[in-house]
C-alpha cells in the first residue's frame, strides 16, 4: 500500500460512515455529493503525498486539484490535517538532523511505499509531527494561505492579524498558533496533532478490534470528536451556541453508541438526527476532517506513542 492509496482508503471509509450533518453514503447534503468527495480524494491523493515535496507546496496543489475537479471547497480540512501526517508517514533520511543521527541510505524505506523505520532511534510521533511543521518555511506558509483563498471555506471571514487573505508574513507555527483557540485544525499544528493521536486514535482503535466493518470505527471517532468540543466549522457559521447543542446532543449519542450490541442498532437515530441537522444547514465538518486524519495515521503506521525514526 502506498501512502496515498491510504489517503484515498481513509477518506472512502469515512464517507461510508453514518455521520449525522455530514455527507455519507446513507445522505448526501450542504450542495455536495459523495462522488464529490470520492474524486477530490483521487485528484488530491498524488499530490499531497508525493516524495520530497515541500508542505505549503503539497497543500497548496492538492486544494488546487480538487477545485478544478469538482469546482467546490470538500477537503480543505482534511488536506491541512493530513499534509504533516504524509511527511511524517514518508520520514526520509532528509529528517536525520532533525530526528536522530544520520544512518545508511534507504534504512528508513523511502520510495512512495510505505516506510520502514529500521535503524532511526526512536522518538514521539507527536515530536515527529512537530518537526515536520517547524521546519516549513515562509513559502510554505504563503502556500497554505493560497490554498485557503482557493478553498475559500464557508464562514472563513477575517483576522486581525496573519490574515489569509493577506500575504503570509510568519512561518505556519506562528500563523496557526494564533487561530488554535478557535480552530481545531488549527489547534492540532500547534499541539503535535494531540487530539487525533489522543482520542481520535485510542476511540478508532478500540472500535477496529471491537466491529469488523472499519466506517464503524470511522463513525466512532467522528461522534467522539463531536462530543469532546465544538465543531469549529459549526461555531464559523452558526455560532457557538448552535456548536454547543449539537455538542451535548452527541455526548448521549456517543454513550448509546458504546453500549449498543452492533453499529447498525444505532441507524435510525442517526439517520434522524442527520436528517434535522442538514435540515438546519448545519454540517460538523471538523469532526469529519479529523476523522479522516485519524483513520489515515491508522494506515500509514502512526498509531502508537513512538516510532522507530
Amino acid at each position: 500500500m502506498t501512502i496515498a492509496t491510504a489517503f484515498v482508503d481513509a477518506c472512502v471509509e469515512e464517507l461510508q460512515a453514518p455521520k449525522p450533518g455530514n455527507v455519507h453514503v446513507y445522505a448526501e447534503g450542504h450542495r455536495m455529493t459523495v462522488a464529490d468527495f470520492v474524486r477530490s480524494a483521487e485528484v488530491s491523493a498524488p499530490l499531497l503525498c508525493r516524495v520530497g515535496a515541500p508542505l505549503g507546496r503539497r497543500i497548496l496543489d492538492a486544494a488546487a486539484a480538487t477545485r478544478e475537479a469538482v469546482g467546490q471547497n470538500t477537503n480543505l480540512g482534511i488536506l491541512l490535517l493530513c499534509g504533516p501526517l504524509a511527511m511524517a508517514a514518508y520520514h526520509p533520511p532528509s529528517w536525520a538532523g532533525v530526528c536522530g543521527p544520520p544512518v545508511a541510505a534507504g534504512a528508513c524505506g523511502g520510495g512512495p511505499d510505505l516506510p520502514g523505520h529500521d535503524g532511526w532511534q526512536r522518538l514521539a510521533v507527536a515530536e515527529v509531527l512537530r518537526a515536520v511543521i517547524a521546519a516549513s518555511t515562509l513559502d510554505d506558509a504563503e502556500a497554505v494561505f493560497a490554498a485557503i483563498r482557493i478553498a475559500n471555506p464557508a464562514g472563513l471571514g477575517s483576522a486581525g492579524r496573519h490574515d489569509v487573505r493577506l500575504r503570509a508574513t510568519v512561518a505556519l507555527p506562528r500563523a496557526m498558533a494564533e487561530a488554535a483557540d478557535r480552530d481545531s485544525i488549527a489547534r492540532q499544528w500547534t499541539n503535535g496533532f494531540a487530539d487525533v493521536l489522543g482520542i481520535g486514535l485510542e476511540t478508532y482503535e478500540t472500535a477496529r478490534a471491537r466491529w469488523t466493518n472499519p466506517s464503524d470505527a470511522a463513525l466512532a471517532a467522528y461522534l467522539t470528536f463531536l462530543a469532546a468540543f465544538p465543531d469549529s466549522h459549526v461555531v464559523r457559521k452558526h455560532g457557538a451556541s448552535a456548536a454547543a447543542a449539537v455538542q451535548r446532543r452527541a455526548v448521549r449519542v456517543r454513550a448509546e453508541f458504546e453500549r449498543c450490541t452492533e453499529p447498525s442498532d444505532m441507524m435510525p437515530e442517526l439517520l434522524a438526527w442527520d436528517a434535522a441537522l442538514k435540515a438546519e444547514g448545519i454540517n460538523p465538518g471538523t469532526s469529519a476532517d479529523l476523522t479522516v486524519a485519524t483513520a489515515f495515521a491508522w494506515r500509514v503506521g502512526l498509531r502508537s506513542s513512538t516510532l522507530d525514526v
